[in-house]
């Protein structure tokens, strides 16, 4: 078996103890308690007994520890993976969205996902799943638009006959003991 990995010199248990107690973050505080019990002398099997963990994530406590002090402790978000787009790419995905297809280039008359992910295909060879796309271009503040259809043969003036004719304005009804007396 390896020997533990010593601790950082500059700190001791009752320094560990005190930045515990002043420790907002519970995580960090367990943590800076485990350590504090290996510096009074204690195993490591007592310190992963007090912290509710096992010895491996000790041992990464401690590396965390030695590294950046007590802010290592702190628990941190991961960071998730890592985009498929590049911000170039994204720029290029968003000009191409906001000018709109040209029918005789890219072969459609609107933009649909499956036509921007076969665009993305061929101009950086990235596959890219339809709702990935949808999700991209809504961060990019585009919203999902489509056209009323029309019929081919309609008739512009006879739309205006078949419209509603509302009044000008809404008048509100306003009770008789408001009405301004004349």
């Amino acid at each position: 078996m390896a020997a533990p990995l010593p601790l950082r010199r500059d700190y001791d248990a009752p320094k560990l103890r005190s930045l515990a107690r002043r420790s907002r973050d519970a995580d960090q505080t367990r943590r800076l308690l485990a350590l504090a019990l290996i510096y009074d002398g204690g195993g490591r099997s007592a310190a992963a007994q007090v912290g509710g963990v096992g010895l491996q994530i000790v041992r990464d406590w401690v590396l965390h520890f030695n590294a950046d002090g007590p802010v290592g402790l702190v628990a941190r978000k991961a960071q998730g993976p890592t985009p498929k787009l590049t911000i170039a790419q994204r720029k290029a995905l968003e000009e191409k969205v906001g000018c709109g297809p040209i029918p005789a280039v890219d072969g459609v008359v609107r933009w649909r996902l499956k036509d921007l992910a076969q665009w993305i295909f061929q101009e950086f060879g990235i596959s890219l799943d339809e709702t990935t796309i949808g999700r991209e271009l809504k961060a990019m503040g585009f919203r999902k638009l489509s056209a009323r259809p029309k019929h081919h043969e309609q008739n512009e003036q006879s739309v205006e006959d078949f419209k509603k004719n509302f009044p000008p304005a809404w008048q509100r009804c306003v009770p008789a003991c408001h009405r301004e007396q004349k």
